[in-house]
């Protein structure tokens, strides 16, 4: 038995050999035991394509010479096709196109243009009018064996995401997009992400189809072309160059900030770790000495040496001013033109004034933790537009709803 004879007879076709009559078939099909249709091998002049592939891009003259001659020697896959009624039932406005064929291509539209070009005469197809029930079903299909291909065109891709989402609205115009996601099985911003590339002028979208532009940087522009209608090509790629060099601009900052963040987190365990082989420091500003009444001595001196009689003292309470051990004052004495008392002042280990300033490790720390949230927010963007974008686009919206709630609450 030569290949062709045992194309159609494996598992995926239910070991069906070709030649079962119309009533063992139609047995076997209500069993179960085999699917709804079979392989056939139709002549390529009864076989027109759909209009409806988004498939622009087939290849140059040599690709489809060797990939027909491939063809002639052995079809690994066969085509997939509906009959005419099948189809003209859901694009009448077709039947021009299509012509006198009596079926059209669903999928399959390179083995068939590389078989024309060769000059084969037929090749093996599967026919299911089960892909025209509607045509959602139709062109969902259609869509999906192309976005299985790793080479696919991402301009082709958003052509056949347009007609989905055409066929989803037929329908009703509210949703269509989410319909076409879900039966894509894809996020709605991505549906509109696609939609957007094709918004953009000519001359990109042949870049974005050849490669030398990625799809990222096309959607960057689908964006600015949005916010700038009118914007032609070359006022679009300089926004771009711009908004990279801006970015390597923006890295370099973060890098910078992240090793003084790393040089301060570094310095702290060696600041407040002491060593224990040098004395303590004590070198404070000398505290007032008490005389033996509990006054202040430097006061007393100057009332001896003011030629003024010196004005009665009132006795000072004893919780304004807490001696040390060596009797010293602890803190200043109060000035008679406050009216609120001072707190006094907590004695250290060794029954000395702690006077010195709020700890600056403390400080040291705080300018690291600022740093660090600087760091986090320059990585969501450049702009606060960018940073809103980036944050809608990676959070659901459940999420995003709370940010904002929080963010006002800081506010």
């Amino acid at each position: 038995m030569s290949v062709a004879d045992r194309l159609g007879t494996g598992s995926s076709f239910g070991g069906v050999p070709r030649g079962r009559s119309a009533r063992g078939r139609a047995k076997a099909v209500v069993q179960g035991d085999v699917p709804s249709y079979e392989l056939r091998r139709l002549p390529l002049e009864d076989v027109a394509p759909t209009p409806l592939n988004p498939r622009r891009n087939f290849g140059s003259d040599e690709d489809l010479t060797r990939f027909g001659e491939e063809l002639r020697v052995a079809q690994l896959a066969a085509c997939v096709a509906v009959s005419r009624p099948a189809y003209l039932r859901l694009w009448p406005e077709h039947e021009a196109q299509i012509g006198d064929s009596a079926y059209v291509l669903v999928n399959g539209e390179r083995r068939f243009r590389s078989a024309v070009h060769v000059a084969l005469d037929a090749l093996d197809f599967v026919v299911r009018d089960d892909l025209a029930v509607s045509r959602e079903e139709f062109v969902d299909h259609l869509l999906k064996e192309n976005l299985e291909r790793e080479d696919f065109d991402v301009v082709e891709r958003a052509r056949g995401v347009l007609e989905l989402v055409r066929v989803c609205s037929e329908e009703s115009e509210k949703g269509a997009r989410t319909r076409a996601a879900k039966r894509l099985g894809r996020d709605r911003s991505w549906i509109t992400n696609q939609l957007a590339l094709l918004e953009l002028p000519s001359e990109l979208q042949a870049m974005l189809s050849s490669g030398s532009l990625p799809e990222r940087d096309g959607r960057l522009l689908a964006r600015r072309l949005k916010e700038n209608p009118g914007l032609d090509g070359a006022e679009l790629l300089a926004h771009l160059k711009e908004t990279r060099e801006q970015e390597v601009r923006a890295r370099q900052e973060e890098k910078l900030l992240l090793e003084r963040a790393k040089q301060t987190a570094a310095a702290e365990p060696s600041a407040s770790t002491s060593d224990p082989g040098q004395p303590e420091d004590h070198s404070r500003a000398p505290a007032s000495v008490l005389s033996a009444d509990n006054t202040p001595r430097g006061a007393e001196a100057a009332q001896r040496s003011s030629s003024r009689p010196p004005a009665p003292r009132e006795p000072v309470p004893a919780k304004d001013h807490v001696l040390s051990a060596d009797n010293k004052n602890v803190h200043e004495p109060r000035s008679s033109t406050t009216a609120v008392s001072a707190p006094p002042l907590l004695l250290s280990a060794d029954n000395t004034a702690d006077t010195t300033a709020a700890d600056p490790e403390g400080t040291k720390t705080a300018e690291a933790t600022d740093e660090r949230s600087l760091l986090l927010v320059r990585q969501l963007g450049t702009s606060v537009e960018e940073q809103a974008r980036t944050l809608a686009s990676g959070l659901p919206p459940e999420q995003l709803t709370q940010l904002i709630e929080e963010l006002h609450t800081y506010v």
